[in-house]
């Protein structure tokens, strides 16, 4: 629940990210007179921490996900290689008890 809520939190400021990557122009005037131009193209450093945090967010879904089914593998690959040991087993035992019983 907890990671579904930082998920949706992040993409609900994912659009404030995305509105800052236009370039904004800037004329400051200096103390003394002159003129400067600035131009903005990059995002604000919250647009960069937005933008970060969910390429994070995605990136451990990504990972959580890869896990999951590395285990999931896992266990049905335990679980095939146990159910086949007891079914030889079984088929061993039926078969010494109908030599016996001849």
């Amino acid at each position: 629940m907890k990671k579904v809520t930082l998920l949706l939190a992040a993409l609900a400021f994912s659009a404030t990210a995305f509105a800052q990557t236009t370039p904004t122009t800037e004329v400051k005037v200096r103390d003394n007179g002159t003129t400067k131009v600035v131009t903005k193209t990059g995002k604000t450093n919250t647009g960069q921490a937005i933008d970060n945090t969910v390429e994070a967010t995605g990136n451990v879904a990504k990972k959580t996900g890869s896990a999951i089914k590395r285990g999931t593998k896992r266990a049905v690959r335990a679980t095939k290689r146990g159910t086949q040991k007891v079914g030889r087993k079984v088929a061993n035992g039926t078969e010494k008890m109908e030599t016996k019983t001849e």
